[in-house]
């Protein structure tokens, strides 16, 4: 049994990421703000712990908690559209997100990982790989860089496993209700007239179920080809890197690997796009929920775009497939919106 703390552990993600782990037995730390009133969120568990604190305070959780093994950081304000161009609020937010990294030192944690956002690549017709230049637009991409560089520094430092995960739309039923597929499921549900972009650019959905497996995917990656960092020469002198798919860590060669001078950078820390094989047209995954919603309508062009335009994604997911053995998502983009829509109807009739 691992002990693993999740910050944001009532939100889209971090509740669906709490419930792979509790699936697996493992026990779940699950941050919340001290005022949280999500907590129907999350999985009732006899290892689902709660702790109440903030951002601001994280630090305090490390004394109740005592011991963890990883942290997985879903906790970011300011996602709204008054808040997202804000530098004061952003500028708190990977202040409180370095506090994470510092408890999850201080209770033992080998292994960091945080929610990054497509945003951090900025406007590029470009396919999106993880080492590209990034050039994000709005304050919110901007800080998730920001954070994402400072972090990989700091877990250099504390000898902790880093994962910044690139998440690109992830969506389902608990998600934003103004994210694109929540708006289209509700309102054409209910004979309504969507107002949407052009919809011309390219884009990429994934769905829950398979965002949080790949990430619990990535994890048992990493941690199973960890190298004993305790033993790594970080000098300047012997800084040369490495290729860390190179190094064999299996039984029989763990001597080799554990004596080996690395470059902590190529071990420890990593960015890697959390997103589907299926990139298009927008417009084409906005007819296929019409399509299956079967009412409504679609008006094209109405919608006003956000200042950095209409983006296009095209995300290269080589390194996720790479670091998941090849695993496959489980539902296309028609059997996620399904069951998407059986579940928001399910709630309804329990409100109802």
């Amino acid at each position: 049994m691992e002990n693993i703390v999740i910050t944001g552990a009532t939100g889209f993600l971090g509740s669906h990421m709490a419930a792979w782990f509790l699936n697996r037995g493992d026990r779940v730390w699950a941050i919340v703000r001290p005022e949280s009133s999500h907590l129907e969120a999350l999985s009732v568990h006899e290892n689902l712990k709660i702790v109440r604190v903030g951002l601001d305070r994280i630090l305090d959780c490390v004394e109740e908690i005592g011991q963890a093994d990883a942290w997985f950081h879903f906790a970011w304000g300011g996602v709204n559209r008054e808040e997202i161009d804000s530098p004061v609020v952003q500028a708190k937010n990977i202040e409180g997100s370095l506090n994470c990294v510092k408890a999850a030192h201080l209770l033992g944690c080998k292994f960091f990982a945080d929610a990054g956002s497509r945003v951090e690549y900025g406007v590029t017709e470009q396919i999106m790989t993880e080492d590209m230049e990034c050039k994000p637009v709005n304050e919110y991409g901007k800080a998730k860089l920001e954070f994402y560089e400072k972090c990989q520094r700091l877990c250099q430092e504390l000898l902790i496993q880093y994962c910044h995960l690139r998440f690109f739309s992830v969506y389902g039923y608990g998600d934003h209700p103004w994210s694109i597929i929540s708006t289209l499921t509700r309102d054409l549900r209910k004979g309504k007239k969507v107002k949407v972009s052009a919809c011309r650019h390219q884009w990429n959905f994934m769905y829950i179920d398979d965002a949080i497996e790949a990430v619990g995917r990535v994890y048992q990656h990493m941690k199973h080809r960890n190298i004993n960092i305790a033993a790594v020469d970080t000098t300047a002198e012997n800084t040369a890197a490495v290729d860390t798919t190179a190094v064999d860590t299996t039984a029989e060669n763990t001597t080799a690997a554990d004596t080996t001078t690395v470059n902590t950078t190529a071990i420890n820390t990593i960015a890697v796009n959390i997103a589907s094989e299926d990139t298009r047209v927008l417009k084409e995954f906005v007819e296929e929920v019409r399509e299956l919603v079967g009412s409504g309508t679609v008006e094209y062009g109405a919608f006003v775009q956000a200042k950095e335009g209409a983006l296009s994604l095209r995300p290269d997911v080589s390194r996720l497939l790479s670091m998941t053995d090849g695993w496959r998502e489980e539902y296309s983009f028609r059997q996620g919106i399904i069951t998407t829509i059986k579940k928001e109807m399910e709630q309804e009739h329990e409100e109802n």
